[in-house]
């Protein structure tokens, strides 16, 4: 393989070793946020839910925060593989108005755009999302406390800048600021362990389906917070990659256990090896190592040396909108690029499962 790493946990390892990897094993699939990074991992997406794991007949949990929340959401949809071109095409030509004299849209302009789009991709199917007989999504969001309770100018300054300062000390403490609030389908039990960080669980449902989705995609001064979400306390929730931007959870109980040998794994599509815990732990390069978390997790990410061959030699990421500036036509064309290069992380997968999935390609997480 040129374009894809594999990497995986102890126990993930182990397993591959023993009996490769087929689809019946998958217990979890995260989503992590990442904003435009997330286009790179829709080929091998469309794989797994189009053609791999409906082999298999296991229920599922799909985790997502930000575009990964979108990401698991599309997979609910009846037609997976459409539904998960249609979000490719809807990311990539997403286009904001810069207000005269203004370097950026504003806030409430970019929040109304995105509820338009999360409301044509969703809002006649969310009752088939819900009642998924396999999949049981779980949505990430960030829901504020104290100062963060609602969403101003100075509150937002003034909170996030407490909240990066708790977190610089103790991730656990910032909880006093933020804390993770999940909305989850059919009453499932959360398929992680969540004494690791002040969490709040509650049904995701009909009457906040957009509200929760539109709410785990909201970034701090990029998007407005979506306040008071039907079901749940009210208050300001934020993009659930805050909390938890690259989904370090602890999946152990899902997979079989802390002390067993593991009944199964998390599957683990993302743009890079490291699972970083936090959106605010992205310059605290100690938090970004592996952990006994991690042990069941297979992560499948994109090859440095592959990276360097797309479009400004990386992967899409939210910078472009200021690199490309007016230029949408210049910018739809990187990431139309980016992605169709994207399917050979997908064909490698492809042929790896189908060739027994050898532990050779693995390395430790």
């Amino acid at each position: 393989m040129k374009a894809l790493e594999i990497y995986a946990g102890r126990r993930a390892i182990a397993r591959i070793r023993q009996q490769g990897l087929t689809p019946a094993d998958v217990r979890v699939i995260p989503g992590a946020a990442g904003g435009p990074k997330g286009l790179t991992l829709l080929p091998l997406d469309r794989f797994i839910f189009g053609e791999w794991l409906p082999q298999s007949s296991q229920p599922v949990d799909l985790v997502g925060a930000s575009i990964g929340a979108w990401r698991m959401a599309a997979a609910c949809l009846p037609e997976p593989v459409t539904a998960l071109e249609k979000l490719q095409h809807d990311y990539i030509h997403q286009q904001y108005d810069v207000p005269p004299g203004k370097k950026r849209p504003s806030p409430e302009h970019i929040s109304e755009r995105f509820g338009i789009g999360i409301d044509a991709t969703f809002s006649e199917h969310v009752e088939t999302i819900l009642q998924h007989p396999r999949y049981r999504l779980h949505v990430v969001t960030s829901r504020g406390r104290h100062l963060l309770h609602r969403d101003t100018a100075t509150r937002a300054s003034l909170g996030y800048f407490g909240a990066y300062m708790t977190n610089v000390v103790s991730r656990k403490a910032m909880g006093a600021w933020i804390e993770r609030a999940v909305f989850s389908a059919q009453a499932a039990p959360l398929p992680f362990a969540a004494n690791d960080y002040r969490t709040r669980r509650y049904a995701l449902s009909n009457a906040n389906f957009s509200q929760a989705v539109q709410a785990s995609c909201s970034i701090p001064f990029v998007l407005k917070a979506v306040h008071d979400v039907p079901g749940a306390p009210r208050g300001a929730y934020w993009d659930g990659g805050i909390t938890d931007y690259h989904l370090h959870l602890d999946y152990r109980a899902a997979c079989g256990g802390i002390d067993g040998a593991g009944d199964g794994v998390v599957l683990y599509p993302h743009f890079q090896r490291a699972v970083v815990p936090g959106w605010l732990d992205k310059s605290l390069k100690w938090r970004h190592g592996s952990t006994p978390f991690l042990d069941d997790v297979i992560v499948l990410a994109p090859s440095a040396e592959w990276i360097k061959t797309l479009p400004n030699g990386k992967i899409p990421d939210r910078s472009d909108f200021t690199t490309y500036g007016s230029n949408f036509t210049g910018r739809v064309a990187a990431w139309t690029k980016a992605v169709a290069e994207s399917e050979r992380l997908r064909d490698e997968f492809a042929e790896w499962v189908a060739g027994g999935a050898s532990v050779e390609a693995v390395s430790a997480l």
